[in-house]
């Protein structure tokens, strides 16, 4: 692998096969703003275009080449590929891990495939497409400021407003190709159960199998094999369970906790020569009679808010480095977790939480226009987030709404709230191990996380808004109320502050903002935070806050950190206050 090649490393560790090619780097990039190219041929291989993109970078952001902010609703790629001997005379799979928003995929100029959400990863088999030498791979992709699509915080109008910021168009995460086996694994999901001690493993086949394929199942830790298992496939999903706890080498498990992050490292081998290695770690965690358990001991859940923006590449992490960089921060500052607002993040984010032990709130981006088309959407980016990090232990929390966005009236609206139900069920129906706060911030409909925002400017207004219970549930604070209309909680959900703080300090610009007045100077910054922390622990029937924010994105500027990750205030300090040396509530 090229080092000039922007983000080199395998994107999926989660997801890997031994024989892979990165298609990132230079390719043929034009705007089509009067959507011509279908009409006029671009897909033809002999067509070229006139600039030039570096992908994965969105043309958007200055590390693409591009840097332009203005709208433009539809896009072309194009490069130019041979296969490697590794990869040739075999099946392969070209993969994106994320375009913005839809696109057609061509490869020789044939029509290969296309995909729909502007989050979720896709894969094509183009093997029937592939020459034997040089072949040309072509992307077409729509884009626009519609607001049915799942958007999170990419504004839809030409110039900054609120907390939404500059939008990411058209490729944005990694594209490569891998050789996989005549029949294939299309995913492998594993479910760990602490309480019985087992792994449960479903393999799902590209198609039915025609005759049986063999499976073999390996397992490690830490290098040594500890178990290995075999089945037989007579179906496209089948299912196999493994003992943990018994063995000739080895008895019981090992736990994945933050303290103590343990990885089980799988490898997925069929008689039909395919390959595949993932990992999983022996993690539980649930709701019970309003406490959050983790391992079935109570978890105090102190997360940050992290929006995943950076100032030269957006949405698109510059590189792995920086990604585990943010990680070591939020654990430096005192934290055990994040909240990955309104983003499905890089898949190695999710992979260095899992190795270096941080639990991490998944949510769905928001759409904001409530039809039909938005809920679709909705629905889709969501399955596609839950099939594609199932496997991940960090991952112990699925958001499907935020604040009502998109579901503006779901206080009175029993459709918007049928919509809220439909993504809790769905999140249920498809992994039923994690926790699911579904509308996180007010007007909260069925859930397990009963979430509320409070913005409160000193502690003592936040401890009076929740010195209740009972109340807040009756009629929460401020302008929202804390369930929609109809809906009567149990009294055992998991109640935490999911967002507060927001601080931010004067800067001398008018545009750039935080929640109440910016605080002079960093003594002023601590008064601030040590006061709507203490109130935020000393909630009595409280699992856990959430404080915004990491880092300081374009207009918004209430983070721990500058946008490019300088910190503003003394780590250390704000680590003892974060940690509550005095014992408050934890």
């Amino acid at each position: 692998m090229l080092p000039s090649i922007p983000r080199p490393e395998h994107p999926r560790p989660d997801f890997m096969r031994p024989q892979w090619l990165n298609l990132n780097g230079q390719w043929q990039f034009c705007f089509d703003d009067a959507d011509l190219g279908l009409a006029q041929g671009w897909q033809d291989p002999a067509k070229s275009f006139p600039q030039e993109i570096t992908v994965p970078f969105c043309y958007q952001c200055s590390r693409s080449g591009i840097h332009d902010r203005a709208n433009h609703p539809v896009m072309w790629y194009r490069r130019k590929f041979s296969l490697p001997p590794q990869l040739q005379n075999k099946r392969v799979l070209l993969r994106f891990g994320a375009v913005d928003f839809s696109c057609a995929v061509y490869v020789n100029g044939q029509r290969a495939g296309e995909h729909k959400g502007g989050y979720t990863p896709f894969s094509i088999d183009v093997t029937p497409y592939l020459l034997p030498e040089e072949n040309d791979l072509c992307v077409r992709v729509e884009d626009g400021y519609d607001c049915t699509q799942p958007r999170g915080k990419q504004l839809w109008k030409d110039k900054w407003f609120g907390c939404w910021y500059t939008p990411v168009s058209g490729i944005w995460q990694t594209v490569y190709l891998e050789a996989a086996g005549d029949q294939y694994l299309k995913s492998v999901h594993i479910t760990p159960d602490i309480d019985a001690g087992t792994a449960s493993i479903l393999l799902t086949l590209d198609r039915i199998p025609e005759t049986a394929v063999l499976a073999e199942v390996t397992i490690s830790l830490k290098g040594k094999e500890i178990r290995r298992q075999s089945m037989t496939m007579h179906q496209r999903s089948q299912r196999m369970v493994i003992d943990m706890v018994e063995g000739t080498e080895i008895t019981g498990f090992a736990h994945w906790t933050p303290e103590e992050p343990n990885l089980y490292d799988v490898c997925i081998t069929l008689s039909g020569g395919d390959c595949v290695s993932t990992y999983f770690g022996m993690r539980k965690i649930e709701v019970h009679d309003g406490m959050v358990l983790l391992n079935n001991h109570p978890l105090y859940q102190r997360l940050i808010l992290d929006q995943g923006y950076w100032p030269d590449s957006l949405l698109t992490p510059p590189s792995d480095d920086a990604i585990r960089e943010d990680i070591e921060w939020t654990k430096r500052f005192g934290y055990n977790g994040a909240r990955k607002h309104q983003k499905l993040e890089d898949p190695r984010y999710y992979y260095w939480a899992d190795k270096l032990g941080l639990l991490v709130w998944e949510e769905i981006p928001s759409a904001y226009a409530f039809t039909n088309e938005e809920i679709q959407n909705l629905s889709e980016t969501l399955s596609g987030g839950i099939e594609r990090d199932y496997n991940h232990p960090s991952v112990i929390a699925w958001v499907p709404l935020n604040e009502s966005w998109g579901v503006d009236r779901i206080y009175a609206d029993a459709r918007m709230q049928s919509a809220a139900g439909m993504l809790y069920a769905q999140a249920k129906a498809m992994d039923g191990t994690r926790l699911v706060s579904v509308n996180d911030g007010w007007e909260n409909t069925k859930t397990d996380i009963f979430g509320l925002h409070d913005y409160a400017a000193t502690g003592d207004v936040l401890s009076k808004h929740f010195a209740s219970r009972e109340h807040i549930e009756k009629y929460a604070c401020d302008h929202h109320m804390a369930y929609a209309q109809g809906v009567n909680p149990t009294g055992k959900e998991a109640f935490l502050l999911t967002e507060y703080g927001g601080i931010a300090f004067r800067d001398g610009c008018e545009e750039s903002w935080g929640y109440h007045d910016k605080v002079p100077d960093e003594e002023a910054f601590f008064v601030r935070y040590a006061s709507l922390t203490d109130a935020a622990r000393a909630i009595p029937y409280c699992n856990g806050y959430v404080y915004t924010q990491l880092t300081d994105v374009e207009q918004e500027t209430n983070g721990l950190l500058t946008p490019d990750r300088k910190p503003k205030v003394d780590p250390e300090r704000f680590r003892s206050l974060t940690r509550n040396p005095d014992g408050i509530r934890e």
